[in-house]
């Protein structure tokens, strides 16, 4: 098979999301299966330190340019039009998150080129790409073999990040590109977590709390566990769609990908979007009262019982066993 095999590199405020690693794993298979070589995509407006993080690869692929710093979706789409065009790799590889999602959309329809979203896998079977994807939330599964060249939307999770990481320097290959100083979307910044608000993603103890809580008072109960354990609490899309929690608090697809030593579900029925966001922390412990709740699926103990009689019981273990300590 001719061409190369392309990740684009997620990477914002300076550091590459870890995301990009698991994608590289991936990419990394489909280059030996294929015989291309793996290429890293790197856009930025300074990004040289980043570098030496991307020795997974065989070479990097870098653009910078001042309108590239943040990664504005309809930007990134252009500049990497004009490098798909240029050196017609023979696949792209684009992480499925809040960062890059519209991304990937956007390049296929300017370039008319097939695109194959939330991807869980793919093969090389019989000389052509086969990925495995999701539809309708995770309700469906689809096999997809999609005419090359072509973009695919990777969802994380797919490979440990560990095999996408290498003590190496790749090869760099600056490129320039033709982009408008004065483009029409703009970056205007960020909207920061309420202070002193938590970063979910550095917990390694989370209590998740889904519909099963009931009410916003009882969030309070989770708190307490929380406190108790030494950790954080955080929620399903439902909870924090209704402003039990503020968005930052939110794990899944459409919020954080968070990988704790311990994530205590607590209500959550374990929809595909969230088990997404929270399928590798080491130990998950879920508590349900449907005992054919999806969550129970991906779960390493689970008990079906009503969180708000167990939350209570929980906290006062937690809490005497700590004043043992």
């Amino acid at each position: 098979m001719a061409g190369e095999i392309w990740v684009l590199v997620e990477q914002w405020r300076g550091r590459v999301s870890d995301v990009t690693y698991e994608v590289l794993a991936l990419g990394r298979e489909v280059s030996a299966a294929t015989g291309a070589s793996l290429q890293a995509v790197l856009l930025g407006s300074d990004v040289k330190d980043l570098l030496p993080t991307l020795g997974a690869a065989d070479g990097v692929l870098v653009t910078e340019h001042p309108t590239l710093g943040e990664p504005v979706s309809e930007i990134w789409a252009l500049a990497l039009a004009q490098l798909v065009e240029r050196h017609q790799p023979l696949v792209l590889l684009i992480p499925q998150t809040n960062v890059t999602m519209e991304i990937g959309s956007l390049l296929a329809t300017r370039l008319r080129l097939p695109f194959v979203n939330f991807c869980r896998d793919i093969q090389v079977t019989d000389k052509r790409l086969v990925a495995r994807c999701l539809l309708y939330g995770g309700k469906v599964e689809a096999t997809v073999a999609p005419q090359t060249p072509a973009v695919l939307g990777v969802l994380p999770g797919v490979r440990p990040q560990e095999q996408g990481r290498a003590e190496r320097t790749p090869t760099v290959t600056a490129i320039s590109l033709d982009l408008p100083a004065e483009p029409p979307v703009r970056f205007k910044g960020y909207t920061e977590p309420p202070p002193g608000d938590v970063d979910i993603t550095r917990e390694n103890i989370l209590v998740a709390v889904g519909r099963g809580i009931q009410r916003p008072e009882n969030v309070a109960l989770a708190e307490e566990l929380a406190a108790a354990l030494g950790g954080a609490v955080c929620g399903s899309r439902p909870v924090i769609d209704q402003g039990w929690l503020p968005p930052s608090r939110q794990v899944g697809t459409s919020g954080m990908i968070v990988k704790p030593q311990l994530y205590l579900a607590l209500g959550i029925s374990g929809a595909p979007e969230h088990v997404q966001g929270m399928k590798d922390a080491a130990l998950i412990i879920a508590i349900n009262t449907d005992p054919r709740a999806p969550i129970f699926s991906v779960a390493h103990y689970g008990a079906v019982v009503d969180a708000l009689e167990v939350l209570p019981v929980l906290t006062e273990i937690a809490r005497s066993r700590r004043r043992v300590a």
